[in-house]
């Protein structure tokens, strides 16, 4: 009893530990709004139902398939000498027996299925979390090019109004204002586009995430660099990977199923007991029946079959963990490399914008004409797009590299009861 209470404490002092390692961030969703939209997605809840299967083929498996059966006949005994006719029925009452080995190996593959419910049930979080974190970031962006479009507009109409003074006052050529305008109606097409893509970023996370309320304006996120090396994400990677655990799992599952098909070949005798009439009553016989199958080429070709089995899910783990590998080292190239290309992003708008504030004072002052002025401020709208684009990609790649090693949102529901998977 204490050793059960004990174990209860250290495992609550273990989950709460691993709660208190997630945090809230400004430029996602709160933490608690995401853990409720996770857990109700599709994919999790058919994870979740999954669970119960497996639940139940483990009682399955525990109970085997060996029932009793009964058997009854009847039949009719006719004697010459002298001649005399009986009529004379047989009961019985059999059943297979498992042996001790297959029942072990059975409990075994119950269990281990209980164990693939809860990593394919945490993939599933993974998964959704990954689909959720694209999903956000990819209306975070829409929604600040949207923004970026609205202060272009702004300023194309005031430029527009100061062309239409100018014109008034005799400074300026009415090609001028056709110039201003045409730029204006441009910026307003792609502002129009911008607030239809904002829509429709916005409608696909509220109807795969109706837990998660929108904020009105998002944070625009702070690109932080991702300090520690390759080996440390790798090695978290491989530590908590539902991936990898599913195929270790199978690969053990088939393991498991080859010694159970190996199992078989020894059959299981069925044992009865009997209880006959003969002579119209006078004989009354009570025996017991042993039957032992005889071993066919069936059970030889079954474990070939489990053979061949546990060397494919061998092979697929193998696979699995070369590309986990694969993909931990590009994310983390990823974060590298965009770390790097927002930096400069932000050195080029910079000086893109100062480039256009020059360009529009030299045009109140008459030094340089509306064309330079308006080429100016394209290639600061562009800088000014790219440079966001790559301060939410920094934002992004760094989040997806926490997400896939456990560290930014508790997708570990499946490790309650387990240990985590090892390298």
């Amino acid at each position: 009893m204490k050793r059960t209470i004990l174990a209860a404490c250290m495992a609550a002092l273990s989950l709460s530990a691993g709660a208190e390692a997630f945090r809230d961030y400004p430029d996602l969703p709160p933490l608690a709004a995401v853990e409720q939209a996770l857990k109700a997605t599709a994919m999790a809840r058919t994870a979740q139902a999954g669970m119960g299967v497996a639940t139940a083929n483990r009682d399955a498996l525990r109970a085997g398939s060996y029932e009793f059966g009964v058997r009854v006949g009847t039949q009719q005994r006719r004697v010459r000498v002298p001649s005399e006719q009986f009529t004379e029925w047989d009961v019985g009452l059999e059943r297979a027996l498992r042996l001790p080995g297959k029942a072990r190996i059975d409990n075994q593959l119950g269990a281990q299925g209980i164990t693939q419910a809860g990593f394919a049930y945490g993939d599933a979080l993974h998964e959704s979390g990954r689909m959720l974190l694209s999903a956000w970031f990819s209306w975070v962006r829409e929604v600040n090019q949207r923004q970026q479009w609205q202060t272009q507009v702004g300023l194309l109409r005031d430029q527009l109004g100061i062309v239409t003074k100018r014109i008034k006052a005799g400074d300026a050529a009415r090609l001028e204002q056709l110039q201003a305008q045409a730029a204006l109606n441009q910026a307003e097409a792609q502002l129009a586009q911008a607030q239809l893509r904002v829509a429709t970023t916005a409608n696909e996370l509220a109807q795969r995430y109706p837990a998660i309320s929108l904020p009105t304006s998002p944070i625009l996120p702070q690109p932080e660099p991702v300090e520690a090396g390759l080996d440390y994400w790798l090695g978290r990677a491989l530590e908590h990977n539902h991936e990898l655990a599913l195929a270790r799992g199978a690969a053990e599952r088939s393991r498991l199923q080859l010694s159970r098909s190996e199992a078989d070949r020894v059959p299981d005798p069925t044992l009865g007991v009997r209880f006959a009439s003969e002579r119209g009553g006078e004989d009354k016989i009570i025996g017991v029946n042993l039957m032992i199958p005889l071993p066919g080429a069936a059970r030889r070709a079954n474990q070939a079959s489990a053979l061949a089995n546990s060397a494919v899910a061998s092979e697929r783990e193998a696979g699995v963990l070369t590309k986990i590998r694969t993909e931990t080292t590009r994310s983390w190239l990823a974060t590298q490399s965009a770390y790097s290309a927002w930096q400069a992003a932000e050195q080029s708008a910079s000086a893109m914008r100062n480039s256009a504030d020059l360009m529009a004072r030299a045009y109140q002052l008459g030094e340089s004409g509306l064309s330079d002025l308006l080429t100016a401020r394209r290639q600061m709208q562009d800088a000014q797009l790219t440079a966001i684009n790559a301060r939410l990609d920094v934002a992004e790649a760094r989040y997806r590299l926490l997400l896939d090693t456990h560290q930014l949102w508790p997708i570990d529901a499946d490790e309650a009861g387990h240990a985590p998977v090892g390298q």
